[in-house]
C-alpha cells in the first residue's frame, strides 16, 4: 500500500526565507505547493525568525506572490522574543531595542519602557534582525551590555537567503556584540520549540510537518518540539550538511523542492 508523504500529516509549518521565498520572489513550485495544500483541507502556518516584519506586513507580501496567508496564519520571533522578556523582566522594566520598528512597538506594546541609549542606563537589551541596523546600534548594545543590562535575542540565525545570495542575519550582528562584550544572549526563536508549539495549537494541528531550509534552526526546532521536519533543498543546507548533522538536525524527510511532498511513498501501515 502507497500514498503520498503529505497524507500522514494534518498540517504543514513552513519556515519562509528560502523556503517560500529568497527576498521579494517565490521560490520555484511554493505558489503551487501551498496551493495543493489548501485544496486538500491540510493546514498551513508560516514560522519566521525573522523579527523586521509584523505578522500582517508577512501576510502580505506572501499573497502578493499568489501563497494565500491570513495574519493568525504567521508566527514570528518577534513575539517569541517580547513574551520572553515578560518571562525575565517586570513590567515597566528599561529596555534598548536594537531592530526594526516592529520589534520597538511590540516591546512597547507588551509595557516595557523603550530607551534610546546606554545613557538610558536599561535593565536589558533585544536584539532582532533589521537591515537598518548599524555600528552605531550595534554600540550603543554592546556599552549597555558592557555596563550590567541582560541581553536577549529573537534569534541567532547566522546567514539570510536573499535575491542576490546569502547575507549576513541576526546571528552575524550579535557575534559583533559578542566580541566587544564576552557574553551571548537569551535566544527565543528557532531551535527553541516555543513558536512551533505556539502555532501547531493555535492553527488546530496535532500532527504537523516542519519543512524549512536550515538544519541548525527549523529542524533542530521541529525536532525539540516534537514534531516531523523536512529539509528542502532551495536554501542554505544541503544533502550533503545532513550526512554530517548531529542526529538532532536530522530531518525526517529530504525534498529537493515542495512537490516532493506529494510524491508516493511507501506506507508505514
Amino acid at each position: 500500500m502507497s500514498s503520498l508523504l503529505i497524507d500522514d500529516y494534518d498540517g504543514v509549518l513552513f519556515d519562509l526565507d528560502g523556503v517560500l521565498y529568497t527576498g521579494a520572489e517565490a521560490v520555484e513550485g511554493a505558489v503551487e505547493a501551498a496551493g495543493d495544500l489548501r485544496r486538500r483541507g491540510v493546514g498551513v502556518g508560516f514560522v519566521t525568525n525573522n523579527a523586521s516584519r509584523s505578522a500582517g506586513a508577512v501576510a502580505e507580501h506572501l499573497t502578493s506572490l499568489g501563497i494565500r496567508a491570513d495574519e493568525e496564519e504567521v508566527f514570528g520571533s518577534a513575539t517569541a522574543g517580547v513574551a520572553l522578556l515578560r518571562e525575565h523582566l517586570a513590567p515597566g522594566s528599561t529596555v534598548l531595542v536594537v531592530g526594526s520598528e516592529h520589534l520597538r512597538g511590540q516591546v512597547s506594546a507588551a509595557g516595557f519602557a523603550v530607551v534610546e541609549s546606554a545613557v538610558d542606563a536599561p535593565e536589558a537589551v533585544i536584539q532582532g534582525f533589521s537591515p537598518d541596523v548599524g555600528w552605531r546600534n550595534l554600540a550603543e548594545a554592546s556599552f549597555a551590555v558592557n555596563d550590567g543590562a541582560r541581553w536577549f535575542a529573537t534569534n541567532l540565525d547566522v546567514t539570510l537567503p536573499r535575491d542576490r545570495g546569502i547575507a549576513p542575519g541576526n546571528g552575524s550582528l550579535i557575534e559583533a556584540i559578542t566580541r566587544a562584550t564576552g557574553r551571548r544572549p537569551l535566544a527565543a526563536g528557532k531551535p527553541e520549540p516555543m513558536m512551533f508549539l505556539q502555532a501547531a495549537e493555535a492553527l488546530g494541528m496535532r500532527r504537523p510537518l516542519v519543512v524549512g531550509d536550515r538544519l541548525d534552526t527549523d529542524i533542530l526546532g521541529g525536532n525539540r518540539a516534537g514534531f516531523d521536519t523536512a529539509l528542502v533543498l532551495t536554501g542554505i543546507h544541503t544533502e550533503a550538511d545532513v550526512d554530517t548533522a548531529d542526529a538532532d538536525m536530522r530531518p525526517h524527510h529530504i525534498l529537493t523542492s515542495l512537490a516532493d511532498m506529494f510524491r508516493t511513498t511507501v506506507s508505514r501501515a
